[in-house]
């Protein structure tokens, strides 16, 4: 288991707001007595322009044609942005080689199989955040990370995951020591959530390091033999004791297309 006044821009610091709730620009005449205001045309904004900020308010675009297939877990709403917290883990030469092993045996099975882009530990589930709340969150994670110390876990087991819907299946290395660590991180990830009143993560979590994913519900061909096979794979792959020891670093944020780093002493 993360923004330009042309787009997406709130008007709330140029324009006065009469009592009726109604806006009205200063010495626009809109306050004359027996005048009636001719209403706003609001013209759409070229996409040359809508280029050149990327980042807006308004998030990223949804389209699950960009992203394999996938689809959103909520629906997207302006100003609205997904939010997750994470351990990042850079893979070294060495665990890609594993993987280069690991995923054309998976494929035998679900041929739809695709490796991760990049690897994480989750911390959280992916939650909703407004976008005005962005930075206050991340001060209230970072203050609660700040006295963590670094550590070495250990993520060898090989295991099945699917997420809640059960519209993506992934491979995944449950780590098998530093688990209290992870619950130390957890806990104090969950109160910030709470401040938030925002989901805490899940009871009993497996922490994992996802390997690869798909579309759908594979389990019942991964599971069994496959899986059984997979973790071979691991036992007997040279240096795996070493390749699998993992440092803890940092903790990240990402909140629509926004990365925030804490490092750990």
């Amino acid at each position: 288991m993360t923004a330009a006044p042309l787009v997406g821009y709130s008007s709330s610091g140029s324009e006065d707001e009469s009592e009726d709730g109604t806006r009205s620009r200063p010495g626009d005449g809109s306050h004359h007595s027996g005048q009636t205001p001719l209403p706003r045309q609001r013209f759409p904004v070229p996409d040359s322009v809508l280029n050149m900020f990327p980042g807006t308010e308004e998030g990223p675009e949804d389209d699950s044609a960009k992203h394999g297939g996938r689809v959103r877990t909520f629906p997207h709403e302006r100003g609205n942005w997904a939010t997750h917290v994470y351990i990042p883990y850079e893979a070294k030469e060495e665990f890609l080689d594993l993987l280069d092993v690991l995923l054309p045996h998976a494929q035998t099975y679900v041929p739809r199989l695709v490796r991760m882009e990049a690897f994480h530990l989750s911390l959280s589930q992916s939650v909703v955040l407004r976008h005005h709340w962005i930075l206050p969150f991340v001060q209230a994670l970072k203050a609660r990370m700040a006295s963590f110390q670094r550590f070495f876990f250990t993520a060898n087991q090989v295991k099945i995951y699917t997420n809640q819907e059960k519209t993506r299946t992934f491979i995944g290395l449950e780590v098998t020591s530093g688990h209290a660590q992870f619950l130390d991180l957890v806990s104090e990830v969950d109160r910030v959530m709470e401040e938030f009143d925002l989901s805490t993560f899940y009871q009993d979590p497996s922490f994992h390091l996802s390997l690869a994913w798909c579309v759908g519900d594979a389990r019942l061909q991964l599971e069994g033999q496959c899986l059984q096979e997979l973790q071979a794979i691991v036992d007997g792959f040279e240096d795996a004791e070493v390749l699998l020891r993992m440092h803890t670093e940092q903790v990240r944020c990402k909140s629509g297309n926004k990365f925030f780093s804490m490092p750990l002493k």
